[in-house]
């Protein structure tokens, strides 16, 4: 049924109306999903660097394009990132990318499916098409990482959502440092997995990179609800300090974004919207959300990032509950 003009106005996200944008239908060989990509822009056009799952049950990353962001994407399989079926850390495909640009490089953290758990790993590129691997950042059992932009005295910042060995103390989103990409410390929780009914209980893990705002570095953040039919992810919005990312300015209490449309509720994974990319559009306030749905169909929302920001301010930060 269709949402009222009231409940419309409620959604801080409107969907794409031609959502999906892209299925594993739109590959001209035969792949089973395409979901969770990363997103940028590259000589004014959109970017997206996609999760392929082949029918074997590994993942690589492939490249499509558009000039709007929205419709029109050409898929270039030529590009992208294959995972190296004769190293341990990729044996079981590579996931889940995320970009961060500086300069003229796009620092791609992604996750490799390694023989024993899955771990992060970084590579870089200028076009998409050379790859310069620069390895391991993580051990497993970690994922949902994506660096920051910018340097921190000296030290470049790293979101990223290890699990703990034991079983029940819930799964949290830390943040690490590093001179050089290499050796990293100073690591800490950075948001903490709520407790009891919180649609973010137990289980978070980051989104896409963040944004630097005029209010601090915003994040989006997926949370994980284990109902009676099985998981439920939905989205949410932290505020950290521009100078300090170890400092939580805000939380939402409540979720901004779940699972609601067929596409979103019917797929290899149903009840799941999963981003790992957003583009801050030229008059600075759009933003488009890249997500999967279902881990079977790449869709996009569009938001106001002012609005953002305002939902931030307008509610309780929430971080006396964690």
């Amino acid at each position: 049924m269709p949402m009222s003009q009231r409940d419309e106005n409620r959604e801080i996200y409107q969907r794409f109306a031609g959502n999906p944008i892209l299925r594993a239908a739109d590959f001209p060989s035969s792949v089973n999903a395409v979901f969770n990509p990363g997103a940028t822009e590259v000589n004014g056009r959109t970017l997206l660097l996609l999760r392929v799952e082949h029918r074997s049950g590994l993942s690589s990353l492939v490249v499509a394009t558009s000039d709007n962001g929205l419709t029109g994407w050409e898929i270039d399989q030529t590009r992208g990132l294959q995972p190296r079926s004769d190293v341990d850390e990729e044996r079981w495909g590579i996931e889940d990318p995320r970009i961060t640009r500086i300069g003229d490089d796009y620092y791609v953290v992604y996750v490799g499916f390694s023989a024993y758990g899955p771990l992060v790993s970084l590579a870089k590129t200028k076009d998409f098409e050379h790859w310069e691997r620069c390895g391991v950042l993580l051990p497993p059992e970690d994922k949902d990482a994506a660096l920051f932009p910018t340097i921190f005295n000296g030290r470049w910042g790293l979101i990223h959502r290890p699990v703990p060995a034991m079983s029940g103390l819930g799964k949290h989103m830390w943040l690490s440092f590093s001179p050089d990409l290499r050796h990293w410390g100073e690591t800490r929780v950075l948001l903490e997995a709520r407790l009891g009914g919180y649609w973010d209980a137990n289980k978070i893990g980051l989104g896409p990179p963040p944004i630097l705002t005029k209010d601090g570095w915003l994040l989006c953040y997926h949370g994980v609800r284990e109902t009676a039919s099985g998981s439920l992810y939905r989205l949410g919005l932290a505020l950290l300090d521009r100078d300090d990312p170890s400092k939580v300015l805000a939380r939402s209490n409540d979720w901004v974004f779940g699972p609601r449309e067929p596409y979103e509720q019917s797929g290899d994974v149903p009840g799941v919207v999963f981003p790992c990319g957003w583009i801050l559009r030229d008059d600075g306030d759009t933003l488009h959300l890249y997500y999967g749905a279902a881990d079977s169909v790449v869709c996009v929302a569009e938001t106001s990032l002012a609005r953002l920001l305002d939902h931030l301010k307008a509610e309780p930060s929430g971080l006396g509950l964690n």
